[in-house]
């Protein structure tokens, strides 16, 4: 796809006017986010200009994920790639990564849109999930059936057609490329399907809870992209065993401090509500700490995890819990533990020089990190 000139009529229009990526990215994000945002907002003006001809109300999806792409977050899966691609070999201003970077923010997306329809999350960035959107404009134009349903059908296409695009990215850029792609993909869909039944259980133990983190979060955030930086620069073969070495570890701090985030993290950094793993009943390694080491009164108050009707009183509670059994702490361990592996393993990468320094910066930025 290639960008067009002119401007986009209708809501989308106004999304040209959205602020840029969050200006506290680190330098070695800013050095891909950049190109990657150009990219995006040239290939959602080529759809856009594609498919408003043959019926204008299908301006409104692409329009929700150009607003969703382009509101924020941490282009951290462009930057992993970006940095594979570069410290193998690859010219930093080839479009290639770029279009590779483009793909996963799409690929996130649509994730994302998935997520929110399945935990029933009203908040994404600040504004209004996909199917709340769809709720909502179903129950001003006064349409029939049921709002909240057609809100769900709605982000359901939505988050599919995100998918689409990012395939679309993809395409042409190799079969060693190609097929970690494929593997990435089926992987975040995998540990999606294990997060539900963990949540539809209750609770889990554990190494459940870590392989759930791993394959739901921290495979497709930081170790896949890995892989396709260093398959688009043709030294996968020879990277992938350093590279997991660095990305499997970190990956999974990423997923522990999104927990920990998710619980004690500030609304107004995240752009939505903290406490929604608690209501849901979400199988992370903080709970399974958490019931490993509560008993008496502590274990009874954990019983109220999963209740959608928690209010705030009942999420300080259950913080004042976590807090005091030692399960906070324990995951902040296991957090610094984990990103000092990945840091030994990024500074013996056989990588060049500026890409191994890249990704030892990142790696403290994924451990610290408030949003």
């Amino acid at each position: 796809m290639t960008a067009r000139s002119g401007p986009m009529a209708g809501e989308a229009n106004a999304v040209r006017a959205d602020r840029a990526d969050p200006p506290d990215l680190p330098p070695e994000v800013q050095v891909i986010g950049a190109p990657v945002r150009a990219r995006l907002t040239a290939v959602l003006d080529q759809a856009i200009a594609e498919w408003v001809p043959i019926d204008p109300e299908l301006e409104r999806p692409l329009a929700s994920i150009r607003r969703l792409v382009l509101a924020g977050g941490k282009r951290l899966r462009p930057a992993f790639c970006y940095w594979a691609f570069v410290g193998a070999g690859g010219r930093p201003d080839d479009p290639v990564i770029v279009d590779a970077g483009a793909a996963l923010e799409l690929l996130h997306a649509f994730a994302l849109v998935h997520d929110d329809v399945m935990d029933e999350s009203v908040r994404r960035r600040g504004a209004p999930t996909v199917h709340v959107e769809y709720a909502a404009i179903h129950r001003a134009e006064g349409w029939v059936g049921d709002p909240e349903r057609f809100g769900e059908g709605a982000a359901i296409l939505v988050g599919d057609l995100a998918h689409v695009l990012a395939n679309e990215l993809i395409v042409g850029l190799g079969e060693r490329a190609a097929r970690v792609w494929n593997q990435l993909a089926i992987e975040v869909n995998v540990g999606q399907y294990l997060d539900v039944v963990g949540t539809a259980r209750g609770s889990v133990d554990l190494p459940t809870a870590r392989r759930i983190s791993r394959y739901k979060s921290g495979k497709y955030t930081i170790e896949r992209p890995l892989h396709l930086g260093a398959a688009l620069a043709g030294r996968l073969d020879e990277l992938a065993g350093p590279l997991s070495a660095y990305g499997e570890p970190l990956g999974e701090a990423f997923q522990l401090r999104d927990d920990l985030l998710g619980v004690f993290g500030d609304p107004a950094r995240m752009g939505k509500p903290v406490g929604e793993d608690l209501r849901e009943g979400k199988p992370t390694p903080l709970l399974a700490v958490a019931r490993q080491r509560c008993t008496g009164d502590e274990a009874a108050l954990l019983e109220r995890v999963g209740d959608p009707t928690l209010d705030e009183h009942g999420i300080a509670t259950l913080q004042a819990v976590l807090e005091s059994c030692g399960a906070r702490d324990e995951i902040e361990r296991s957090i610094t533990a984990l990103t000092d592996r990945a840091i030994d393993a990024a500074r013996r990468a056989p990588l060049r020089g500026e890409a191994r320094a890249a990704l030892v910066a990142l790696a403290g930025y994924v451990a610290t990190r408030d949003r």
